[in-house]
């Protein structure tokens, strides 16, 4: 059986103000398409507000489980998100280059 990666991630702006929950099956070239969006002023949520910058993520095998958890965390509070991400990134640290 083949193994899948997927991931819910959460990126927020520079000031940490904006958060912006996504999932993916390849993380990095996510990421990449962001900034570009950025870059380039795209319409897009993360375009518009800057959201380039990853502070969470999560990894699943299944597709299903990641679009289940994702939908999740974006019916959360902003209190609930926040507590998450300090759980898993005390310091809200940009993880882009971790990945």
């Amino acid at each position: 059986m083949k193994h899948h990666n997927y991931y819910i991630y959460i990126l927020t702006n520079y000031n940490r103000t904006t958060l912006y929950i996504g999932v993916t099956n390849d993380l990095q070239v996510r990421l990449y398409q962001h900034k570009e969006d950025a870059e380039k002023k795209g319409a897009s949520f993360t375009g518009k507000y800057k959201c380039i910058y990853l502070v969470y993520y999560e990894h699943y095998s299944s597709i299903e489980e990641a679009i289940y958890r994702e939908k999740q965390l974006k019916k959360w509070s902003r209190v609930k998100k926040d507590r998450l991400i300090t759980d898993f990134n005390a310091e809200w640290t940009f993880l882009n280059d971790q990945v």
